[in-house]
């Protein structure tokens, strides 16, 4: 049985959200949880959902918690028993195969770096988010918000391991990766892409050029390269838009729907397009980079959300992904060495 460690403590709505997505994800998935917090507080918790009937559940005791308003250096520095670095080390020391969190994001990944290690040749990791497009194959956006100034050369690295996650997760044969810039021609953008592209163009990836804002969703490209901060940027603008076309169809279909038939066929389009959008289909983000399974949640993510990040990093688990990927970026780290291509 694969045991994923879960931070507890670090969603907006902690613990009840991240106690309830353990329960679903033992109860339906058959994966041991270890749940890594306060110990009183989450025996309660899991008492009042009775989630302590015979699933595979485990509480884990961590005195801290980190906060949204810690920042990444004092709470690595200061808090060496909060959740996520008991989490983290869980997965180093073996106990699990992996460790999801919803919480503070810079902590999470300055301390996944620091207890597990980092891949050989990364210099940083990077957060992929997966994403629906209308051709109704998902996407990978990286980076979203791991690192908010990069340099080329950490943008090539990124490509490599996006288009090795596309690839091997997601099944997408010979990934198109893209640049997100402000515009296809190749001299547009500013000083990182234009540094970045000749970069690109040197690896052993089918890389198309730049990508714009409006190609995200299109599928115009699988895999698509950008800073953190543009990243986490249009990451937060496709969320609030999303829900703002989610609200508007709901009203236009309440206000204008006649017929119960012609409601009920509406209604079914309508859950299906929420379920296609909807960002706890999709677990969390994974922090490529490092060695280990570890996915970020979205700090408000619901009982779903941290089910399927559960089940995510399960799957990575149980797949050795990680392993793959380690292998693949060593042999394009060394090709790349021999072709004088600096990666580092």
């Amino acid at each position: 049985m694969v045991t994923i460690a879960v931070d507890a403590m670090g969603g907006d709505n902690a613990p009840k959200v991240e106690v309830e997505g353990a329960i679903r994800a033992a109860r339906s998935l058959g994966i041991r949880v270890v749940l890594v917090g306060r110990e009183d507080v989450l025996k309660k918790e899991l008492a009042q959902q009775n989630g302590n009937l015979g699933l595979p559940i485990e509480i884990v005791h961590a005195s801290e918690q980190v906060t949204m308003q810690d920042s990444a250096a004092r709470a690595v520095r200061t808090k060496r028993d909060s959740s996520i670095r008991v989490a983290s080390r869980l997965v180093r020391d073996g106990v699990a195969q992996g460790w999801v969190s919803a919480g503070n994001t810079g902590a999470a990944m300055a301390t996944a770096k620091m207890v597990q290690g980092m891949v050989p040749g990364v210099d940083r990791p990077a957060l992929a988010s997966t994403f629906p497009t209308i051709k109704g194959t998902p996407a990978v956006m990286m980076d979203v918000g791991a690192n908010v100034d990069c340099s080329p050369q950490m943008l090539a690295q990124f490509a490599l391991m996006g288009e090795i996650y596309a690839r091997i997760i997601l099944h997408t044969q010979n990934p198109r990766v893209g640049l997100l810039s402000i515009g296809e021609e190749e001299h547009k953008g500013n000083e990182l892409t234009r540094n970045a592209t000749p970069l690109l163009k040197s690896l052993p990836i089918n890389f198309i050029g730049n990508v714009e804002g409006r190609d995200l969703y299109t599928g115009k490209a699988d895999v698509v390269i950008c800073d953190g901060f543009i990243g986490n940027v249009a990451l937060k603008v496709s969320e609030g838009l999303i829900e703002v076309i989610k609200q508007m169809l709901r009203e236009s279909l309440q206000a204008t729907i006649t017929r119960k038939i012609g409601y009920v066929l509406s209604r079914t389009a309508f859950d299906d397009f929420k379920k296609r959008v909807d960002y706890s289909e999709y677990g969390g983000a994974l922090l490529l980079g490092v060695r280990g399974v570890c996915i970020i949640c979205h700090g408000r993510s619901n009982a779903n959300a941290i089910k399927n990040a559960i089940r995510v990093a399960a799957e990575f688990a149980e797949n050795r992904i990680n392993d793959r990927i380690e292998n693949e970026l060593r042999r394009w780290t060394e090709s790349t060495k021999e072709a004088a291509i600096p990666l580092k």
